[in-house]
């Protein structure tokens, strides 16, 4: 299962985190394009191994592990990184904390459904925020010096990124709620069931 390229393309980008983290650390123009060049092609690794999956019919439990372990390493560390280097202007620690918490939410939603035998699908609007947000850390990580790299002076990189995780957070908070919402319907549902049965 390791040798398939969807599995390796997901792992890919768990190995990519610790050396977008020092690309960050070194806070240089040049380092800093690297970084969100390297979150860019992490990113696009996360349409390629599901889409490579479905195509060539190579689903496995280690896939199906790995691949939201690695979404959400990768996230979590880039926002991480990005607090830690006071690299989130206009008060977009705000959003970064909201979408964390979510996904620690959604996380353990999913642990709770799969043991009730019962799937948490992604929403339409689920994939709007991840757009959203992957789109808002690859600005946020290229910051106003990667602008400058490139002559690109007058891009607002930074407020951009931040405007665009301000709105990853909104939606972050819509569709945390439909999960949560989805969660406790299950709940309740299980609730009664047992109920039944001890009666």
């Amino acid at each position: 299962m390791l040798t398939d390229l969807p599995n390796i393309l997901t792992l890919s980008r768990i190995v990519a985190i610790p050396v977008l983290v020092a690309l960050v650390a070194m806070g240089a123009p040049g380092t800093d394009c690297a970084a969100c060049v390297l979150f860019i092609a992490a990113a696009i690794t996360d349409y390629l191994d599901g889409k490579l999956a479905r195509a060539w019919h190579q689903y496995s439990d280690l896939g199906r592990m790995l691949d939201p372990i690695a979404d959400k390493l990768l996230v979590g560390a880039s926002l991480m990184v990005l607090a830690g280097s006071d690299r989130l202007p206009f008060g977009a620690l705000y959003p970064a904390i909201i979408i964390l918490s979510r996904e620690i939410l959604v996380s353990g939603l999913r642990e709770f459904l799969a043991s009730t035998r019962v799937s948490l699908p992604v929403t339409r609007l689920a994939k709007w925020k991840t757009g959203f947000q992957m789109t808002a850390i690859g600005f946020l990580l290229a910051g106003d010096s990667t602008g400058k790299l490139l002559r690109l002076d007058g891009l607002p990189v930074s407020m951009l990124g931040a405007i665009m995780l301000w709105v990853a957070a909104i939606l972050t908070i819509v569709t945390g709620w439909d999960y949560l919402a989805t969660g406790l319907r299950h709940v309740g549902r299980n609730g009664e069931t047992a109920s039944k049965i001890a009666s």
